[in-house]
């Protein structure tokens, strides 16, 4: 199978998040669409997969390395780049010793900092699995302020399973009983752009309208009843070589599609 390694002296750099919702049961899709759009680094969330399932050759096939926090079921990221591995940093947050959930990956890959995460859910709300989602916001907070002191050109990007505005999802009364569009949710995610992160999709979008998740039931898809919930930040070093962003959405109408559609930002490369 032929493929395209990234050229070091390309002007950009396209860094895209997907929750793929099961690696496994996935993974067709997951290598039409690297194939097709050939994102220099993706972050995967939701792989859902013990580290030694993780499908690394099938990847390397195509051109992609890798490194990933895998979970027997449940939760797991990863990182992908273009013929280059990623160096990693640190794995898990800081804060809570108990908490065994694969939700944050953090690597060196092509000069920038990238951070994968997948956020919990939240729900139900309120009870412990909404003060589980707040406490891990508070830790994601306090590392990303540990990059921020850095000063270096960083993006922390994944499924934040939190809808930031009104204008971010289909119908307000459908969800305003929700973890992901609680005052609480929301507050937490506005600090971290109060801390000086930009999110890319907002700051191209400002009037919204742009969904990143579409639910299985209901027709959701069908009617287009979606949301956004995966977001790209990027530290002030970064969000001054935005090029551009979006969301592959066809790829969310395809057969054994995820419920999630990929996000993608283009930067340029210095």
């Amino acid at each position: 199978m032929r493929f395209q390694f990234r050229d070091l002296e390309a002007p950009a750099l396209k860094i895209a998040t997907f929750n793929i919702n099961g690696i496994k049961a996935r993974l067709p899709r997951l290598l039409e669409w690297l194939e097709e759009t050939r994102p220099d680094v993706a972050c995967l969330q939701e792989i859902k997969t013990q580290d030694e399932g993780f499908p690394e050759a099938d990847l390397a096939r195509i051109g992609y390395q890798a490194i990933w926090h895998g979970q027997k079921g449940f939760n797991g990221v990863a990182i992908l780049a273009a013929g280059s591995k990623p160096l990693e940093i640190q794995r898990g947050l800081a804060g809570e010793a108990e908490d065994e959930h694969s939700r944050y990956l953090e690597a060196e890959v092509f000069g920038l900092r990238i951070a994968c995460i997948y956020l919990p859910n939240g729900n139900p709300q309120p009870g412990p699995k909404f003060d589980y989602k707040l406490r891990w916001m508070k830790r994601l907070r306090a590392r990303m302020a540990e990059i921020a002191a850095e000063e270096v050109p960083a993006i922390v990007t994944g499924d934040y399973n939190i809808i930031p505005h009104d204008s971010d999802v289909w119908a307000v009364a459908a969800m305003a009983d929700d973890a992901l569009m609680q005052p609480a949710s929301r507050d937490a995610y506005a600090r971290l752009l109060g801390d000086g992160w930009t999110d890319a999709l907002a700051t191209h979008y400002p009037r919204g309208g742009i969904w990143t998740f579409w639910d299985y039931q209901a027709g959701a898809w069908q009617r287009d009843h979606g949301f956004r919930i995966d977001h790209a930040l990027l530290s002030p070093e970064l969000a001054d070589r935005l090029i551009a962003c979006g969301v592959d959405k066809d790829h969310r109408g395809r057969e054994k599609a995820s419920d999630h559609a990929p996000v993608w930002v283009t930067l340029r490369a210095n």
